[in-house]
């Protein structure tokens, strides 16, 4: 059982009969991440252990790409 919790509750749950491998986890966190907000808004934080499961370029990628914008992006809206 893996589940993602915030203060409301769970976010998001996967059930596997096996362990988890990078690729299984990776597509926890891309259903997770529908469930996530920008920082600074409310479930907008995950935090990772460093499992090497956790460290994957493929999960750095996915993350940035839905939620780390370019400065010129943001110093753009804050104008």
């Amino acid at each position: 059982i893996l589940p993602a919790l915030s203060l409301d509750g769970v976010l998001h749950l996967d059930i596997q009969q096996r362990s988890y491998t990078t690729t299984l986890f990776n597509r926890f966190i891309d259903g997770l991440l529908d469930n996530m907000n920008p920082f600074p808004g409310r479930n907008s934080v995950v935090v990772l252990d460093n499992c090497s499961i956790h460290l994957s370029w493929e999960l750095r990628q996915m993350v940035e790409a839905r939620f780390v914008y370019p400065p010129c992006v943001i110093h753009a809206a804050e104008r």
